[in-house]
């Protein structure tokens, strides 16, 4: 027996079960969690070292060695990765899924004041970021204007269309503007 010739014999039982089929995946739907910003697990870290003036040799020699080998001592860590470019190292640890990034954020930045210990003379602290999902741009905003300068675009997108648009419970990525009267302390 086809599904045409039974939809043709019992059109109630079938529209029936249709209703049913469409009533039992709205109701999925409406109690389904829902989340803007889901925790995706990536459990990475980076640290960017800046290092004016220092070829990506030197760079490797004399202050992403000192990191590597320090970061091997992170409870947790599963790879470390590094790149030295002219003037900045980078390093990516990666880590165990299932990681406390809290803790393993902790322990890294305690590695990079020990490993700093043995770097050149006036190496300043390096940026220790978690990098993920939540931390790119929800979107981009372009002005055009045939009439208004570039500076008076700045301050609109600075003063009037910025303050209102964070998203609950986040603040939008540039600074906030203080000492305009608003009791903020900068």
């Amino acid at each position: 027996m086809n599904l045409v010739s039974l939809a043709l014999r019992r059109p109630i039982s079938l529209l029936t079960m249709i209703v049913a089929v469409a009533l039992i995946g709205v109701l999925a739907l409406d109690r389904m969690s829902r989340d803007i910003f889901p925790d995706l697990g990536v459990p990475v870290l980076y640290v960017a070292q800046p290092y004016g003036g220092m070829d990506p040799a030197q760079m490797e020699g004399f202050i992403v060695n000192y990191y590597e080998y320090h970061f091997l001592y992170i409870t947790g860590i599963e790879h470390v990765e590094s790149r030295s470019i002219q003037g900045v190292g980078l390093i990516k640890l990666e880590f165990h899924p299932g990681t406390d990034m809290a803790q393993a954020t902790a322990e890294t930045v305690g590695y990079v004041d020990r490993a700093r210990a043995f770097m050149p003379a006036g190496t300043v602290p390096p940026f220790v970021m978690r990098f993920d999902a939540g931390s790119v741009p929800d979107g981009d905003l372009v002005f055009t204007s045939k009439t208004k300068t570039v500076a008076e675009l700045q301050d609109a997108a600075l003063f009037k269309v910025r303050p209102p648009s964070p998203v609950q419970g986040r603040e939008s990525c540039a600074p906030r503007p203080c000492g305009s009267g608003s009791g903020e302390q900068c």
